[in-house]
This record gives structure tokens, sequence and C-alpha cells, in this order.
């Protein structure tokens, strides 16, 4: 199958745009923001961002063999000189998008677009997991879900692929509704709606309303939306929307889940009902909340016509994504990796998870500080301290500025509390002590670099 190319038409297309020297340039299926791993043929776009200019490798680019390059309209003077097309712009960031919009339109790949304040990236790896089994497959990799990360994906993806697995973050309004437009999603879902970058968006109704925008921009080109009724703000949302699959283990909804089991190892038993569909899975990711991001995969999975033994099959060799909920046996302890990130939800259910485990293991949580929470920050730390009650916590180690507010919130005498300043004793700590018969969980905010602390533990093999 021969892939998509970028034609001179698209880019007389992009708004504002001027191109010189257009007889030069030869149609590409290659776009390139980085001089490291240019091919020739390719299309360079010099990004300008606050900490760096590629205008500056424009001529790297070129000696690489760039077809063309596209630069701000004010740098054009810098560059007369060059031997190929050129296209000035106002903005190259912008205009990276659009050309990115236009290659969408070009591809024949279903484009299934996921956010959501948690468990957007495990969904998304759940989905191209299983899909990937018996289809090519496309999917965001990192962290790269925003205004440069999605049209860097996008342009990743040719017709050798049938599915492409989309990852949209966000944390000011409308980075959603900008990266929705160029991705327009044949399918679209939103995990649920938390207590995330509060600092930006004030409070859930705020995220919510920033989230649901992918579902405004997909249902306006076409597409079907997935709703978690489970959520009460999404469900507010979807209310007057067409062309939606709900799913959900509480609410009435047109995928049905049910939680039957959590294994000694924390994984998660589920049925799933869609019609006269129903069948039941093991899934190869431990606690309640991966039972969460696999239903609302399957709810997808179903709507594309994967078989439920497919799904079933899948679900059972499921691979964890690195630094989510990875548990890792030691000799004479288990150690969960949560370090990814951290927000009010998220260590909730990981605290939540740590008490599933056998009541004769010690419970021990090392936590760091919760970022992005605004005037919610020393509350929402506070609040940690009942459910560390509540799941029976029997030792709480912190660090960071917010999570002294954690500390001092811990009344409860059976539960053994310390605060430490600074990571190095912190780690000195966890070299000092027996962590023998526990089971001990780590985790904080992507800025405090919790997964630092892992390799404490690894010497204590």
């Amino acid at each position: 199958m021969s892939n998509p190319k970028i034609n001179i038409e698209d880019l007389f297309n992009l708004p504002g745009a001027v191109i010189y020297n257009p007889d030069s340039f030869k149609p590409t299926s290659s776009v390139s923001t980085d001089t490291r791993n240019i091919t020739e043929g390719s299309i360079f776009i010099a990004l300008k961002g606050k900490k760096f200019d590629a205008h500056n490798f424009i001529r790297t680019a070129v000696d690489k063999g760039a077809v063309a390059v596209l630069i701000n309209k004010n740098k054009l003077k810098d560059f007369d000189d060059i031997d190929c097309t050129i296209v000035t712009v106002d903005d190259t960031t912008l205009a990276y998008g659009q050309l990115a919009a236009e290659w969408r339109k070009k591809l024949k790949a279903k484009v299934i677009a996921i956010t959501g304040s948690n468990g957007k990236t495990t969904t998304k790896e759940i989905l191209a997991q299983i899909l990937s089994n018996k289809n090519s497959v496309q999917k965001t990799l990192a962290n790269n879900n925003n205004h440069i990360g999605v049209p860097l994906t996008l342009f990743s993806c040719n017709n050798s692929h049938k599915y492409l697995i989309l990852e949209l973050g966000t944390n000011h309004f409308g980075e959603i509704a900008c990266t929705a437009k160029i991705a327009k999603p044949d399918y679209s879902l939103i995990t649920n709606i938390g207590e995330g970058h509060l600092e930006f968006f004030k409070n859930k109704n705020g995220v919510a309303k920033e989230k649901a925008a992918l579902f405004t921009e997909t249902i306006k080109y076409g597409g079907k939306v997935f709703v978690n009724m489970d959520d009460t703000l999404l469900k507010a949302k979807a209310k007057k929307l067409k062309n939606k699959i709900t799913f959900g283990f509480e609410a009435k909804t047109i995928v049905k889940g049910k939680l039957l089991s959590i294994s000694d190892e924390g994984l998660p038993l589920v049925q799933v009902k869609k019609g006269k569909i129903e069948f039941k899975a093991e899934i190869n990711l431990p606690g309640t909340s991966n039972a969460k991001n696999f239903l609302a995969a399957a709810a997808i999975l179903l709507e594309l016509g994967i078989a439920p033994a497919e799904i079933k099959k899948c679900a059972a060799k499921l691979t964890p994504v690195d630094k989510r909920m990875n548990i890792i046996k030691y000799p004479s302890f288990t150690l969960i990796n949560d370090t990814y990130n951290a927000n009010p939800v998220s260590m909730k259910s990981a605290i939540e998870f740590l008490n599933t485990f056998d009541k004769k293991l010690k419970r021990i949580a090392i936590l760091g500080d919760m970022f992005e929470l605004g005037d919610k920050a020393v509350q929402a730390h506070q609040q940690l301290a009942s459910e560390i009650k509540r799941n029976r916590i029997d030792e709480v180690y912190t660090i960071g500025k917010l999570m002294k507010n954690l500390s001092e919130s811990i009344k409860d005498k059976k539960v053994v509390n310390k605060y430490f300043t600074g990571k190095e004793k912190l780690t000195g700590f966890i070299a000092e002590k027996d962590f023998s018969n526990s089971v001990v969980l780590i985790k904080g905010s992507r800025g405090m670099k919790m997964e630092e602390l892992i390799k404490a533990f690894e010497g204590k093999i």
C-alpha cells in the first residue's frame, strides 16, 4: 500500500504561507523537526520555543537533504541563499499542526483519541497491545501528547497502519480543542475527570470543560465518543451528545462491567457485557484502577469488532506501563513502583491498592508531592491522612514541601510517620531500614522523580 505524500498544494494551503522556489519541491512522506534524525527528502519545520530555536539548524537540515524548510517569515533574510524550497509562515508551531491536519486527512488508519485525568496512558497501551496482536498499530510514544507531540505522532503514521491511538494531554484551557482539531478522531474516550492541573483549571468543572472539547470535536467530524457513566461530570456532559457508547461498572450503560474478584497478586477478574456479548477476562495489570482502564478499552475494542476471545486472551498477557503500578518482587519484600505521576485520585487509588495485599505484610507508603493543584494543594495533601487511616497503612514516609501537610495531619499513633526534608536523607534511610515482610508503595508527581529511590531498594537485594 502506497503512503500518502505532502504536495506543494498542501504547503500553499497553510494560512499565510509564502513559498519561494516551489519548482524544486518534490512530494514527500517525511516531516521532521529534529536534524538529528532527519532523512533525505524531508520537510524540515523550524520550531521555536522559549529555550530553543530550530532556525539555527536549517543549514544542517539542507545539508542532510531536506527538500523544503518551513520558517518564520521574519527569518527569511537569513536564508535567502539556501538551495531548496522555503515556506514562510507567521508561526511555525501553528503551521506544524496545520500541516499535520492535512496529513491526517490522507491517512486510512482509524484514529482513536484518549484523554482524562487518570489512566489515559494505560488505556492507550491496553488498546495498542490488544489491537496490535493482529493489526498494524501506531501510537503516542513517551509523553508526546501536546500541540507538538500530536503532530509528531500523526506524521509517524502511514498507510501500513490500520489504527492510530493518540493520547491527548492538557494543563491549560484550549489545548484539547487544538489537538483534537488536528487529529479529527474517529473514536474518542475521556477516562475520567479528576483534580489534576487545578492550578490552571481552578476546579473539576474546569477540568471537565477542557476535556469535553474532545467529545465536541469528535462529534463535529462525524466520530463516535465513549462515555464513562460512572463519572458524574462526564455523565452530565454526555446528556446531549449523539453517537455515543456508554460504559461503566455502576451506571446503566451499553457496555457494562463487573469486578468479580482480585487475585492474591492484585490482578482483577472482570466481567464485560454488551447486548448478547458476555465474557470474563483476567487482566494482567494490578489494581481496581486497571479494571476501569480495561473496561474503557474493551468498550472501544468491541465497537471495532474485536472478538471477545481475542480480548480475553490478550488481557491475560498485558505488559505493565513503566512506572505505573509496576510490582517488583524482592526476596523478602514487594515494591510497587507507581512513580510516573500523582494527583489526588491516583494517589487515593494507589493507597487503596496497597491495602489489598496480605494483611500479614506491613503496608508502607513512601510519598512525594502532588503538583499543579493550585489553592487546593494544601488541603489535597491533608486529606490523604484519612485515606492512610481508612486503608490501615502501617508506615508513611513523606518528602516534599507539600507532603509535610500530610505528615502533620496523620494523628493515628499506630501509624509510623516520618517526614524527610531531602531525597538524600530519605535514600539513606531506605538503605538502612529493614523492609522484610512488607509491601512498599512509592508515588509522587513527575517533578519529584520518585523513581530515583528505586536504586536504594535495588541495593538491598
